[in-house]
């Protein structure tokens, strides 16, 4: 007999900070002041409250914000007293010479045990090879050797790295955050879709579905605008490659965390059972080795 999934919500992508304990220089742009505050586990806790397919948010995954090993050893120690928290992804210098030392230390430290992958803000770097200079892949070398995953986090226009990077990396899990962030406000998605088709071609490489509200007009965006941008997910990676993130609080940009999972369920009405629960949860334990679920 065939068991059926738990029926388990998974937010795959969030953030946390506390201004008071570490700044958060991006939070001084203007454009972001309205989440320009601390936002803690008890504050995401309290705001996901909307169900998708009848499942509400059981755990998380926490994703880094600034290029600082001290953040990402705040984010595991938070990980250790957190129930809420079953995953890090976090940042140490892939240049670094001594980039094995910093990751021994860190899966070695408190909560180390929770670090599952790192990440790098690649969308703001200017070098359009970042990706591939020598001493960031021989840090990814030394991120893989120690079993840990990558979240590649580029625009649109550096796809072009990605895919290099699933090409010279076939045993390194590599997920995609916020599907390589298509430009749906201004609905110029057909050099997007062509590149997420050839990086949806190397198997080790997923996609998170998260993000996507930031990318539409913050004010106006309807499901219909995200559409698009699903049905091409959906035909590249499959489901089974998929998995749901919230990129909360930053979603608050553009109409937070419940409106996000409200659409999400919309988009999910012609879905299978089994894919439903990948896109939800299966995908994300599966590729950030989270407790198994019966």
């Amino acid at each position: 007999m065939t068991s059926t999934p738990a029926p388990v919500l998974i937010d795959a992508h969030h953030h946390l900070w506390d201004l008071d304990q570490r700044p958060q220089p991006w939070l001084d742009d203007p454009a972001v002041a309205s989440i320009r505050r601390t936002f803690t586990p008890g504050d995401l806790r309290a705001t996901a409250t909307q169900p998708i397919a009848g499942r509400r948010l059981h755990s998380t995954v926490v994703v880094q914000c600034i290029p600082d090993v001290p953040e990402t050893e705040d984010l595991l120690a938070l990980a250790e007293q957190e129930p809420l928290i079953e995953a890090v992804v976090g940042w140490a210098d892939l240049t670094s010479p001594a980039i094995g030392e910093v990751l021994d230390r860190l899966l070695a430290g408190p909560g180390g045990a929770y670090l599952r992958s790192l990440r790098h803000l690649v969308q703001g770097e200017t070098d359009s090879g970042w990706l591939q200079r020598p001493g960031v892949e021989r840090g990814l070398a030394v991120a893989r050797d120690r079993g840990l995953s990558y979240d590649v986090l580029v625009r649109s226009h550096q796809l072009d790295q990605a895919i290099r990077l699933a090409e010279r990396f076939p045993d390194l899990p590599q997920v995609l955050n916020h599907a390589g962030k298509p430009h749906i406000a201004g609905r110029e998605l057909a050099d997007w879709g062509r590149q997420v088709q050839r990086l949806a071609a190397h198997q080790q490489v997923v996609c998170k579905l998260s993000g996507l509200i930031t990318e539409a007009d913050h004010d106006s965006w309807t499901t219909a605008d995200i559409r698009p941008v699903w049905d091409i997910l959906i035909t590249a990676f499959g489901p089974d490659r998929l998995m749901f993130g919230s990129d909360w609080p930053v979603a608050n940009l553009a109409g937070g965390w419940n409106r996000w999972a409200a659409t999400v369920d919309e988009l999910l009405t012609d879905c299978t059972e089994n894919e439903i629960h990948a896109l939800l949860a299966g995908t994300a334990t599966a590729f950030y080795r989270l407790p198994a679920r019966s």
